[in-house]
């Protein structure tokens, strides 16, 4: 059953949620993970496309735009309004909705940011995940 964790973000401008992502991607990274990133529109996904290169200095995060990806694709895979068929074992959601096939992956990622719509989105979908048990655990991160 999928593991679904809340981080709870410091701030609410719009670059803590995608800064924190390439953190928290860059660490699965490390750990030998594939990542899929769930974007909330089509312009935070070339928002993130361009911030995983460039987040912080030195960095490197293999990545492609899951519907322009090659056969062979890379271990970070970003899309919107997309299910990934190849990947189901990590996934970061930015979207305000529950993605209907987060079920497939071994581990979730919820961010949130101190913006009230978006913690009010989070409630919501933390109210569905626990109501049909899922393993939730939150942590409050500073940005």
């Amino acid at each position: 059953m999928t593991r679904v964790d809340f981080y709870i973000l410091e701030g609410s401008s719009t670059t803590v949620r995608p800064r924190f992502a390439c953190r928290l991607v860059e660490k699965a990274f490390e750990h030998g993970h594939q990542v899929y990133i769930n974007t909330e529109s089509a312009a935070q996904l070339s928002q993130l496309d361009d911030l995983l290169w460039s987040f912080r200095d030195g960095s490197f995060l293999p990545h492609a735009i899951y519907d322009q990806a090659a056969s062979d694709k890379p271990p970070i895979l970003l899309g919107h309004a997309t299910e990934p068929q190849e990947c189901n074992d990590v996934l970061v959601n930015l979207s305000q909705e529950v993605p209907p096939f987060f079920s497939r992956f071994n581990r979730m990622a919820e961010l949130v940011d101190g913006d009230a719509a978006q913690r009010t989105a989070a409630r919501e979908r933390f109210r569905f995940y626990k109501d049909r048990g899922y393993t939730l655990k939150t942590h409050t991160i500073q940005t």
